[in-house]
């Protein structure tokens, strides 16, 4: 059995474009969930909203950087809120 997830990962929708928010304990099992309600291919956003993470996965860091990567190769820059916890991570891989 799946543990349950401890974070939250959504795609928002507002006013100012899509959102990909996270917040809380990103494990693998919040990323799952995600993923499995989503999909794998990284949907175009305009913000990454990481500021209420306390702690990320290595399975959360991929996802961060798949959209950041998907934006880039679509020559658009988005934004990215980080919380400390989402700051060493994003710093450790170049972001």
């Amino acid at each position: 059995m799946t543990p349950a997830p401890r974070g939250i990962v959504r795609l928002l929708n507002t006013s100012a474009g899509r959102v990909l928010c996270l917040a809380g304990e990103i494990d693998a099992a919040t990323v799952d969930t995600h993923l499995r309600r989503y999909g794998r291919e990284p949907m175009p956003v305009e913000v990454v909203d990481a500021g209420s993470v306390t702690g990320m996965s290595m399975p959360a860091l991929d996802l961060v950087l798949d959209h950041l990567d998907a934006a880039e190769r679509a020559g658009r820059s988005i934004r990215v809120r980080r919380s400390p916890a989402a700051e060493r991570l994003l710093a450790g891989a170049d972001r």
